[in-house]
């Protein structure tokens, strides 16, 4: 199952290490076959509050997602990336093709309801 690196990274001035930072990263993603597909593009916030910048990580699952975040070459840069930005990082699952959110609430109602 597709699994997704996310971060939400605060705005901060530019710093150079933070450049080298992105110069590099690609490299670290490549043999974990991860992909950006978004990259701080134009956030239309449309409820609450979001200040920062969104970067979504494509991985062929979530063991490559975290063997790509454990890996020795993403930790020796990662430094460059935090002592700059600060924010949030998780690694999550995507959903299978198909997913269909009314199955998923009929399984919560019959857990919950059903149970009690």
């Amino acid at each position: 199952m597709t699994a997704y690196a996310l971060a939400h990274l605060r705005k901060a001035p530019v710093h150079a290490e933070v450049l080298t930072y992105l110069e590099r990263i690609d490299a670290t993603l490549a043999p974990f076959a991860g992909r950006f597909i978004v990259h701080g593009g134009t956030i239309d916030v449309l409820e609450g509050d979001w200040p920062g910048d969104v970067i979504v990580i494509e991985f062929p699952d979530l063991q490559q997602a975290r063997s790509w975040y454990r890996s020795s070459d993403y930790q020796e840069i990662k430094p460059l990336r935090t002592r700059h930005l600060t924010g949030e990082v998780i690694l999550v699952d995507g959903v299978e093709p198909g997913h269909d959110s009314s199955q998923l609430a009929a399984t919560i109602r019959r857990a919950t309801i059903g149970s009690t």
